[in-house]
């Protein structure tokens, strides 16, 4: 049975891109572990995330709008398969390995809040220690998920993961493509869910940029992937060229405008960021009442590290149920 490992590890190395991290080249995990008879790491890894409770949890935490009504808005979760798809047209076209590509795409967001960014933005302010999503998504896949135990993810798949927004890039291809997957992704989707909304149409977005980046969605993002593949092809670096970069910017700030600071599509982020810092104070004078895997967490490292954990992991579902639960009146029963 271990040879079907070997037999795909040396495919790998016929098949792939000499640029390529190969899964028999990993740098290895925190702990040592046997290896798969079938699975590479980094498809183990792929797996992990997909079967683990946070990944499931973001089905029900916030992309762009909060508690959307219709069943076709964006959540963490689809948008985490829709990177994870660009992506992977990406690594394929560029002979980068898919498996890894994968593996960091659906665990980027593994650590996201409730209630989106604005979820975010609140608990960087009440924390003591800030917080960063893509920090937290790391710490997630090593320190939370399995009782505390961690998934023990490859070094590969969570250096990708950190460096999937701001930063340095990530040191392989495959880390580098998730961050500019993801921008493509989002623009494009969060575009499609706010025409969706009665927030903007189509024409709305200015002309010249949707002449030079495409008149529809479905365009826009097949010009963009090309548009990286075509600039990446050599070199030590996921990018798309200077102009394309330019165009993606303008539409991006325009999104900022129309949609992102928008108070239709905002005007719902008072009332969540309330409620998450009522939530934080709370445990933090409750530190009792945590559930006894973050409590395990606090014996290690901090009750308010804890806490950030535990209101990070909520999807917006369950952190609503909880508010609910604590500070809204029970009415009696007959």
């Amino acid at each position: 049975m271990d040879k079907i490992r070997l037999i795909t590890e040396e495919n790998e190395k016929k098949i792939l891109s000499p640029r390529a991290t190969l899964a028999c080249e990993t740098k290895g995990r925190s702990r040592e572990e046997d290896e798969c008879d079938i699975r590479t790491c980094f498809q183990r890894d792929r797996d992990r995330i997909i079967h683990c409770q946070s990944f499931r949890r973001l089905k029900h935490k916030t992309q762009v709008f909060l508690a959307p009504s219709g069943d076709h808005y964006r959540t963490r979760l689809t948008h985490t398969l829709e990177v994870a798809q660009i992506a992977r047209t990406i690594a394929r076209a560029l002979r980068l390995n898919e498996d890894l590509t994968e593996a960091i795409a659906l665990g980027h967001d593994l650590g996201h809040t409730p209630f989106g960014h604005a979820g975010e933005r609140a608990l960087n302010e009440l924390s003591p220690f800030g917080f960063k999503h893509f920090e937290q998504s790391v710490r997630v896949a090593e320190y939370i998920e399995k009782d505390g135990e961690g998934l023990n993810l490859t070094d590969e798949v969570k250096d990708g993961i950190l460096c999937h927004t701001k930063g340095q890039d990530a040191y392989t291809l495959e880390g580098q493509i998730i961050r500019i997957a993801d921008r493509i992704a989002y623009i494009n989707h969060d575009i499609d869910d706010a025409i969706r909304a009665g927030v903007l149409v189509e024409e709305d977005i200015p002309l010249d940029l949707r002449l030079k980046l495409g008149m529809s969605k479905g365009e826009r993002i097949n010009s963009m992937v090309n548009n990286v593949v075509e600039n990446s092809i050599d070199g030590d670096k996921i990018h798309m060229s200077d102009d394309y970069f330019q165009y993606f910017n303008e539409l991006h700030e325009f999104m900022f405008t129309a949609v992102y600071r928008n108070p239709v599509c905002k005007s719902e982020e008072v009332k969540a960021v309330a409620m998450i810092e009522k939530l934080y104070y709370y445990y933090i004078d409750h530190t009792d009442e945590l559930p006894a895997d973050y409590v395990k967490i606090a014996q290690r490292d901090g009750y308010e590290r804890a806490v950030c954990d535990y209101i990070a992991g909520m999807s917006d579902n369950y952190s609503v149920k909880v508010f609910n639960q604590l500070f809204v009146p029970k009415f009696w029963l007959e």
